[in-house]
């Protein structure tokens, strides 16, 4: 038998399947392995990792909550409905971005260790994904998001290391924070 985050890989691959990053051709699965292989360094909980692997499975695919709890359990499944934000599919994304970045800050106040893991391995990998294409074309970057000012984009990345500090003991929140300081050098 498969062990759980085995399960979750390969969940998670096939769920992403013909995904690929904003802007670029890289296989979207990439970032959610690259974010457990962040949140591994913080945790060998293979329950936490495998939450990270499955973080944006219900929010980008046609995976729900009942799927990820009935195949992973309940812990899991808290991990990864902690992850989701609500889309509002009925309205534009351009147009709730602002709410639903709000929303992850208000929950993160109060959120478990574990949550904050899986948070700072999902917005590493993107912050670092962002530095490099912003040192390759620059602010024609900010265009490929939702949100399209990069004052914003600093507002909420800032943010979130505001509400990590408990984890400023990893070289991964402190790379976190290295990474916006560079990207966002000119604004700060």
């Amino acid at each position: 038998m498969e062990n759980i985050l085995d399960r979750a890989i390969i969940f998670a691959t096939e769920a992403h399947k013909g995904q690929f990053r904003k802007g670029t051709q890289i296989p979207y699965i990439l970032h959610p392995m690259e974010a457990a292989a962040i949140v591994s360094t913080m945790t060998t909980d293979s329950e936490i990792i495998a939450g990270a692997v499955l973080h944006d499975v219900v929010e980008d695919t046609d995976t729900t909550m009942d799927d990820i709890q009935q195949m992973f359990g309940d812990t899991v499944a808290f991990l990864v409905c902690s992850e989701t934000e609500n889309k509002r599919k009925n309205l534009s994304a351009q147009s709730t971005w602002k709410i639903r970045k709000q929303e992850t800050l208000d929950h993160l106040k109060t959120a478990s260790l574990d949550v904050k893991m899986i948070t700072l391995g999902d917005k590493l990998s993107n912050i670092r994904s962002i530095y490099h294409d912003y040192n390759t074309i620059g602010d024609a970057l900010w265009q490929r998001f939702n949100q399209k000012d990069k004052n914003e984009h600093y507002w909420y990345y800032q943010s979130i290391a505001d509400c990590l500090t408990e984890l400023e003991q990893y070289p991964a929140y402190n790379e976190y924070c290295e990474l916006i300081d560079k990207t966002f050098k000119n604004l700060t």
